[in-house]
């Protein structure tokens, strides 16, 4: 399948050598929080496919949805903007929220901004998207309806692109990852890793850090996915994959999705100060913590491999949760 070629590719992998010290084990980070800067983040190479795709098809309108803070949502608006396209978001929230972060950003690029209650958002978001579609289409726009995350079968494809790009930079590296982590929310990315880890046979034990539903659910989720891309490989057609490979832990979704306690906030502070890199509270910040805690004694997860931690952005929802920040 063609995409556009929007993000920073391919994004640097650097060793987190203070941490790696700290955990008696070689723990990298993938930037793909350089991918760009209105675009940063995993979500943009999902959105190369479903870009190319909604506009050789004469689509002029995206639609969308996502949390308050969706990085996605805003990846979205900036990538559609960028190509001359309307664009529309569907925005979970509980109350009337203040202009910040993401949704700043939304608005400001333009979008279209709709509201619905979490439990609409959970029961009937599909429905609700169609309505705006329809909407639109009466006012003469032909609209590409993007789910959540980008986190379909043609969208997988951007990090099934992106273990190649792994598997490229380690020989370039003289080394090779045994584990990869990241931080899971609708599936999309870690099925697109465990696709080519699978296909390829890499052998590499992929972790989904789940932040919001639990392991069933993204088990039937990454699976589905996973299947569905193979329409797009025509050379792996067919190909049968090990569920049991599936890797997915939910055990630090804490209090919610992009609900933060105090130690994971506390967390993402210590990684402030030892690396110099900023996590962000919904994602990157309850994945690497769950790393963490994994890599400690009675964890998942042994001392003394290289593990790749891959940054999948998230800066601008950080500075909605400032405030709850102990200094």
């Amino acid at each position: 399948m063609e995409k556009y070629d929007i993000a920073n590719l391919p994004t640097k992998i650097q060793r987190l050598n203070n941490l790696s010290e700290e955990l008696g084990t070689d723990l990298y980070i993938k930037r793909d929080d350089f991918t760009g800067s209105e675009i940063s983040g995993n979500k943009i190479r999902k959105l190369e496919y479903l870009l190319k795709d909604a506009i050789d098809n004469g689509f002029n309108l995206l639609i969308t949805c996502g949390g308050i803070q969706s990085n996605h949502c805003r990846a979205t608006v900036a990538a559609a903007t960028m190509f001359g396209l309307k664009s529309a978001v569907l925005l979970r929230i509980d109350s009337q929220p203040p202009v910040v972060g993401n949704y700043f950003l939304d608005k400001l690029l333009g979008a279209d901004v709709r509201f619905c209650t979490r439990p609409e958002y959970s029961n009937s978001r599909g429905e609700i998207m169609e309505q705006m579609a329809e909407e639109y289409r009466k006012q003469g726009y032909k609209p590409y309806v993007i789910p959540e995350g980008a986190s379909n079968a043609l969208g997988t494809l951007g990090y099934y692109n992106c273990m190649d790009e792994i598997a490229r930079q380690e020989k370039e590296m003289g080394m090779t990852f045994d584990t990869v982590v990241v931080a899971t929310g609708s599936g999309g990315t870690y099925a697109g890793l465990y696709l080519y880890n699978e296909l390829h046979r890499l052998g590499k034990r992929v972790i989904g850090m789940a932040v919001c539903d639990n392991t069933e659910y993204f088990v039937n989720v990454v699976d589905s996915i996973s299947h569905g891309a193979l329409e797009f490989l025509p050379e792996y057609k067919g190909a049968v994959l090990d569920r049991s490979a599936i890797e997915i832990n939910d055990k630090y979704i804490g209090i919610g999705y992009a609900l933060s306690r105090p130690e994971e906030l506390e967390f993402i502070k210590k990684v402030a100060r030892a690396e110099g890199v900023i996590l962000d509270p919904v994602y990157t910040g309850k994945a690497m913590y769950g790393l963490y805690n994994e890599l400690q004694p009675g964890g998942n997860i042994p001392k003394g491999g290289k593990i790749l931690f891959i940054h999948t952005g998230g800066l601008f929802g950080l500075f909605p949760v400032s405030g709850q920040f102990v200094w």
